[in-house]
């Protein structure tokens, strides 16, 4: 009933303000025009912006946010929160970080750290969806839960050699578009024309593999929020679950798999981030789902649920760490990034508010 809704109420749109005032509309469009406007104004504005160094930072950073943020936003799309993305993110790393030192191989130790995520992701889907606990208390004691089993695990120690596969590990999370050109030049001959021109292509394009992960993920979950029946049930639960329930949408394991997917991408972020950072410690991921929650409000999914996009969680990424990025730069006390970000939140929230008045009035 309630995805008929929202398509009666984009259908209506389409003919009352036609396809360019339906996109005027929509915040996800304005978050990326201020991106664009952003992104123009730094690289006029300070000589280092733009640069391939900072803006290969840049990218990869958000990357870490952009991945959990996907997750997060078919979480909050149903009308759920999850505050335990950090926590889980450091126990991934940790887990498959302490594997790699005890010398088993990357490809039993990341399988292994992704069911650890997982395991809290279903944990937070039970207690929620099947012992309708609050998501907030649920996602909150996980959060403490994940973090202290990290601890556990690695002895509150820094981790920072990884066995046989470390450097497999490193180049995974720190490496680049650069290093599979080369791979692939060294595989069919630098002698070669084809060699040559991965050679060139090497060093020219250096992409971070974070941000390919991204852009992958990113499609996929566009995918599923448009075309599958899972994105059409999550939507549908988000809008009005007992309307949900009374057309037969199984609520409560659709919610659950919210919480284990948003868990996983928490996972994958942190063999990731691992990777770049080549150690691991317990303080790794504090803070971060609070970044991630703006980001994905930001990109204009509505916390209320019902509502929300994987382009509006990439694009809320990208603003994110491009203010955080351009507050460094600038020679800004870093200690002002919250008040930014805690800024962009209402504001996000306040354009959302004001659009459903306007809806309210007409």
């Amino acid at each position: 009933m309630s995805a008929i809704s929202t398509t009666l109420d984009e259908t209506i749109n389409r003919q009352t303000h036609g396809p360019i005032g339906q996109l005027l509309t929509k915040q996800t469009f304005w978050v990326f025009i201020a991106s664009i406007i952003a992104f123009a104004a730094l690289s006029l504005s300070t000589d280092v912006f733009f640069t391939p160094s900072n803006l290969f930072n840049v990218a990869r950073n958000c990357a870490f946010v952009g991945i959990i943020g996907l997750g997060m936003t078919a979480v909050i799309i149903t009308g759920g929160i999850d505050l335990s993305v950090g926590a889980i993110l450091a126990l991934s790393g940790m887990v498959v970080g302490m594997m790699m030192a005890a010398d088993y191989p990357i490809w039993i130790a990341a399988p292994c750290a992704l069911l650890a995520a997982m395991a809290c992701g279903f944990f937070n889907g039970v207690f929620i969806a099947y012992v309708r606990m609050p998501a907030f208390v649920v996602t909150l004691a996980m959060m403490s839960l994940a973090r202290s089993l990290a601890m556990v695990l690695s002895g509150n120690q820094m981790v920072y050699q990884f066995g046989v596969d470390h450097k497999k590990l490193v180049a995974l999370g720190g490496g680049s578009t650069a290093g599979w050109f080369t791979w692939l030049a060294d595989v069919v001959g630098t002698d070669t024309s084809l060699g040559a021109f991965f050679t060139r292509l090497s060093e020219l394009i250096y992409i971070p593999n974070p941000a390919i992960f991204l852009a992958i993920f990113a499609l996929i979950f566009g995918f599923a929020f448009r075309w599958t029946r899972w994105g059409r049930y999550i939507f549908a639960i988000g809008g009005n679950q007992k309307a949900a329930i009374l057309t037969g949408v199984p609520v409560r394991q659709i919610k659950t798999s919210v919480y284990v997917i948003s868990a996983l991408m928490a996972g994958i972020a942190g063999i990731l981030q691992v990777g770049w950072l080549g150690t691991i410690t317990t303080g790794m991921g504090l803070g971060m789902e609070l970044i991630v929650i703006a980001a994905v409000v930001i990109g204009g999914t509505n916390l209320a649920g019902g509502s929300g996009t994987a382009f509006g969680a990439v694009v809320g990424a990208v603003l994110i760490e491009m203010i955080r990025n351009s507050l460094t730069l600038l020679g800004i006390n870093p200690f002002w990034q919250g008040t930014f970000v805690g800024a962009f939140i209402l504001i996000a929230v306040l354009f959302d508010s004001v659009k459903k008045l306007k809806q309210d009035e007409e």
